[in-house]
């Protein structure tokens, strides 16, 4: 018997029993299903953060004041800051590309005619547009002039834009107020959406260092230093020099605590990245189990299969059937159920996986791999739990089978 007549007699006896072989695919349908969803959305998770974490910047290291834990004394550190002496330092320092501090209030409101919005304005330098690789959609970003001539310019992200100006209406050279003084738009930046901590990027506003110190805040401390390093083969170095020179600036004691932070993002999204691994591997496992379940279902419905047709193995028997094509027929028709049944998981986890993708605002990543593995382990499940049924079958005694009722 040829294995296309043994597909032949294995699909008919599957559709003779249409609702024995549905329920008996439930179990992979649902296996096959909650291992693609749940493995697509911790992966298009894991992307998305990822990419959000990318975006702030490459080779990238961030110095915030604070306690940095450097030492074995620990303890809280008055009076900490960074100033514009200290990016200037850095900027010096070998292996490092470009430097940008940024300073803030928090959100701040701002107006246009009778629209009003609470959005983040920073200052910075223009260095920053390149750190963050952040190209503007409409005009340009401030440029090193606006910053020494302490220029009332600004450039804004696409939630400022849409919530301060109608739709279709061109923001560049419109004024709008922040803490009661007029700013020039220059610049609208492309859109970011949200960061790998959850803020919006795009509810931004720029302007340059210098105008933000002097006409805004009315401060010089600075809460934070973008650094990056030439490559991410440097980033270490740069640490660890960058370290050495704020220590020596500040003028902290060996054992003491730093009076700053520096944060390496390289590390922080290899962190993540192993975090969102091991939670991949663990939902996946979880929903691996519904596969075994369903492998159990398949073998208990082709047990009571091989008896109900003890009768009909003992006739194919005695006209000539041989043991291997009994084996073969019972353990085909495992694995056309475990394959029916992993093509209709794939639709229901895709279906899942998109709609909660939806409603959740994830990227959804379902990978050509993750369905090929999700539809062989199905398949494995359906060969291993049917060989015993199969077996069994296969070595019933055709005269016994014969005068089976």
């Amino acid at each position: 018997m040829d294995i296309i007549a043994t597909l032949q007699i294995a699909w008919r006896s599957l559709i003779a029993n249409k609702m024995r072989s549905i329920l008996t695919m439930l179990g992979i349908i649902i296996g096959v299903g909650a291992v693609i969803a749940m493995v697509s959305l911790s992966q298009g998770a894991t992307a998305g953060i990822t990419d959000r974490i990318s975006s702030m910047g490459s080779n990238l290291l961030m110095v915030t004041a604070g306690g940095g834990g450097f030492g074995p004394v620990r303890g809280t550190v008055s009076n900490s800051k960074l100033s514009y002496e200290d990016v200037e330092a850095i900027k010096k320092l070998p292996l490092v590309k470009y430097v940008a501090p940024e300073i803030s209030s928090g959100n701040m409101t701002v107006t246009n005619g009778n629209k009003t919005w609470t959005s983040t304005v920073d200052g910075t330098l223009p260095e920053l547009q390149n750190i963050k690789d952040w190209p503007t959609e409409q005009g340009v970003f401030f440029d090193e002039n606006d910053v020494q001539n302490v220029n009332r310019v600004v450039v804004i992200g696409k939630t400022v834009e849409s919530n301060l100006f109608s739709y279709g209406e061109n923001p560049l050279g419109s004024k709008i107020k922040i803490n009661g003084l007029d700013f020039n738009i220059i610049g609208i930046l492309t859109a970011r959406g949200s960061s790998g901590m959850g803020s919006d990027q795009d509810n931004t506003i720029y302007m340059p260092l210098t105008t933000a110190q002097q006409r805004l805040f009315g401060m010089g401390t600075i809460r934070l230093i973008n650094v990056q390093a030439q490559s991410m083969e440097s980033l270490t170095t740069v640490q660890e020099t960058l370290t050495s020179l704020l220590r020596h600036r500040h003028k902290i004691p060996e054992q003491a605590e730093s009076d700053f932070r520096v944060q390496n993002m390289a590390e922080v999204l290899s962190t993540i990245e192993d975090t969102t691994r091991i939670l991949t591997y663990l939902l996946g496992g979880i929903a691996a189990i519904s596969l075994l379940v369903g492998g159990i279902g398949i073998m208990n419905i082709m047990l009571v299969s091989v008896t109900e047709r003890t009768r009909e193995i003992g006739i194919r028997m005695a006209i000539g059937a041989t043991t291997r094509n009994i084996l073969n027929q019972f353990i085909i028709e495992a694995l056309l159920l475990s394959a029916i049944g992993g093509v209709f998981g794939i639709l229901l986890g895709w279906g899942i996986s998109k709609f909660v993708g939806m409603i959740a605002a994830l990227e959804i990543v379902m990978a050509p791999w993750l369905v090929a593995l999700a539809v062989g382990f199905a398949m494995m499940i359906g060969l291993f739990f049917g060989y015993y049924p199969a077996r069994k079958a296969a070595n019933s005694d055709p005269i016994e089978a014969l005068r089976f009722e």
